[in-house]
């Protein structure tokens, strides 16, 4: 059972230090463009540091467009030079960072901030326009959420709120800028779809091989580097949103209804991993297969456990599907995540 959400921005990075003002901030959520305000306890920034923020978001975009550019030149193309590369970028950004005397968890809190409080935002983009000489960004409407997305308003205030917009709304690292679980979710989809294509054709020994191959291209494309997939890997994600689920949990801000809930979210995401490793086992064995009939019997294990990515399965047969005992998956990670927002909701 997905959790409502109301349709308001979700907190975003992209590259281009113009660009990420006009398009993250200017979609902040809609109430508080309206109101301009936050509630009295809410943590702010003062101008000084809404300043240095400016100061080291610049020269952190301008590290992610020069590593950017770098992986996408060929000579960059093997799996251990994009390694390589991703490890330097986030050297160089924490050592820009310590130069700015602030460290990462300081830089990713204050950001958060910025984005999810128009009176903030609204200080950020008039200090860009005057060092960048961009002009200030106009109001445009909110993107539609992608699946599983929850609006950054709708996060718990402080760290817990920005590890848990890493799982639901953001993290830089995706191809899309899009949290863990809309990341997980669109690949484990992308799957299911091709496991599902596979078992179209159980006379076409290629055929099946080749989606076979964009299966475990979409769960974890370190192992097949082409394919429909996004590139991140259903895997990737799931641990993703298992870690940042445990960071929000061990912030000292964390309430017990967070530490509860972080528990049930991380189980069920491992467990969405485990069926990742599964799938791509049989997907590998379908590849080494000498017969369409060898193949087809393959196939048909490949479409189930593609579909527990994200429904889970229920092992004990109770009629229910739970977050632990190796049932759960991604849905019951979003169920779980749903009900640790309903519980830090104020009366």
């Amino acid at each position: 059972m997905a959790f409502p959400v109301r349709p308001r921005a979700v907190l975003a990075l992209t590259c281009t230090a113009a660009v990420f003002a006009a398009a993250v901030f200017a979609a902040a959520p809609l109430a508080a463009q309206s109101t301009g305000s936050t509630p009295a306890s809410a943590p702010t920034l003062t101008l000084a540091e809404v300043r240095a923020l400016v100061e080291a978001h610049l020269i952190v975009s301008a590290i992610h467009d020069s590593s950017d550019n770098k992986a996408a030149q060929q000579k960059n193309k093997t799996k251990e030079a994009q390694l390589d590369l991703q490890q330097k970028k986030r050297q160089m950004i924490t050592d820009a960072l310590a130069k700015k005397g602030m460290a990462d968890s300081v830089f990713s809190k204050r950001r958060f901030l910025v984005s999810s409080n128009a009176t903030l935002r609204a200080q950020f983009d008039s200090i860009l326009a005057d060092v960048t000489g961009a002009p200030l960004p106009g109001v445009v409407a909110a993107a539609p959420l992608a699946p599983g997305a929850v609006a950054a308003s709708s996060l718990p205030p402080g760290l817990v709120g920005t590890h848990l917009g890493h799982v639901l709304s953001s993290f830089m690292d995706t191809p899309d800028k899009s949290g863990f679980l809309p990341m997980a979710l669109a690949e484990a989809k992308i799957a299911a779809q091709h496991a599902a294509f596979a078992a179209r054709t159980p006379d076409n020994l290629q055929s099946m091989q080749t989606h076979a191959g964009h299966v475990i291209h979409a769960l974890d494309p370190t192992q097949a580097p082409s394919g429909p997939g996004k590139g991140f890997g259903m895997k990737r994600a799931a641990g993703g949103i298992a870690q940042h689920a445990e960071l929000a949990a061990k912030e000292p801000t964390a309430s017990a209804n967070v530490k509860s809930h972080a528990v049930h979210v991380a189980t069920a995401a491992r467990s969405a991993m485990s069926r990742g490793d599964q799938a791509i086992a049989i997907a590998k064995q379908i590849q080494a297969a000498t017969t369409a009939a060898a193949a087809a019997s393959l196939v048909s294990q490949l479409v189930s456990i593609c579909d527990q990515l994200i429904a889970g399965s229920d092992n004990n047969a109770d009629g229910r599907i739970g977050w632990g005992d190796g049932e759960g998956a991604l849905q019951q990670a979003q169920d779980h995540l749903g009900l640790l927002l309903a519980g830090e909701k104020k009366p």
